[in-house]
């Protein structure tokens, strides 16, 4: 596939946008290869792109490629902090969906207040890499369909990775679980990545809610990292999730920065958003 797009670019030379695959687009001046720009289908089908450009005209001509080439709605996600970055997709039409908070979460129970916090009677916790891996999937389907039902999982973070038709659950042996009268009630994830382990989710299905389940899982899955040494975990919290905010800010967590998710819903390649950004929001969740 190679549709071009050319458009003046700095004197007298010529940019050359070439979409060069379904969901690839490369930015050419003089031979050289100037800016690119991705697109990902997620699993929940929504697009989300990407632009690596040195010159804003140049981010400015590739997003209109796309833009052209792409039906809407597509979506981004920037560092709030990252203000040329967010001033580049806003005058490419994008507004902002949501905001997801990264935290840094303490694991010392003196810290956090969870040396004392046991499971709930009759529920026990099974550590991770232990969990049967049938009765976890089958866990793992129950609350994503509970939560499609509700607000929907249209607004996981674009770093979830790829993964086969179906499958929600990647790798069993990162999750916890808290067990039930012999059934699988509530699951943590914690990825052990290698400068500081992320806490990618925490559920417990709408039936055993407002049990202390997910604080015991917390507890459970701090208190294991701390006793390995770790002293600090890393979760991302959607900011219109309140029961989330209010667990890990019940443990001392603190926010150290903050991701938007933008969104081209309606328009052509050339109609400009205005700057106020009209702000919506929604859960998230990480796969890693």
């Amino acid at each position: 596939m190679n549709l071009s797009h050319s458009t003046p670019g700095r004197g007298d030379h010529t940019v050359a946008v070439t979409r060069v695959s379904a969901l690839q687009w490369h930015a050419v001046e003089d031979n050289l290869t100037v800016g690119r720009g991705d697109a990902s289908r997620r699993p929940d089908g929504r697009v989300f792109i990407s632009i690596d450009a040195w010159r804003g005209a140049v981010f400015d001509r590739i997003a209109d490629a796309v833009l052209a080439d792409l039906p809407t709605p597509l979506y981004t996600v920037v560092a709030e902090a990252d203000h040329d970055s967010r001033s580049a997709w806003e005058r490419a039409g994008f507004t902002v969906a949501r905001r997801e908070w990264g935290c840094v979460v303490p694991t010392d129970p003196q810290v956090t207040g969870l040396g004392s916090v046991r499971p709930p009677s009759g529920v026990t916790i099974v550590p991770a890499g232990r969990a049967e891996e049938g009765p976890l999937r089958a866990l793992d389907r129950v609350i994503r369909d509970e939560v499609e039902a509700a607000v929907g999982w249209r607004t996981m973070p674009a770093e979830v990775l790829p993964r086969p038709a179906g499958t929600t659950l990647l790798a069993p042996s990162k999750y916890a679980v808290a067990r039930h009268s012999g059934q699988y009630v509530g699951l943590i994830r914690v990825a052990p990545l290698p400068r500081q382990p992320r806490i990618g989710l925490i559920a417990v299905r709408a039936d055993r809610h407002r049990r202390g389940i997910a604080r015991a899982l917390l507890a459970h899955a701090l208190g294991a990292l701390h006793r390995s040494g770790t002293t600090a975990a890393w979760a991302e919290v959607d900011e219109s999730n309140a029961a989330a905010t209010a667990l890990f800010e019940s443990v001392g967590a603190r926010r150290t920065d903050s991701t938007l998710e933008l969104v081209r819903r309606h328009g052509t390649a050339r109609e400009r958003a205005p700057q106020a950004c009209p702000t919506q929001h929604t859960v998230t969740e990480r796969e890693m």
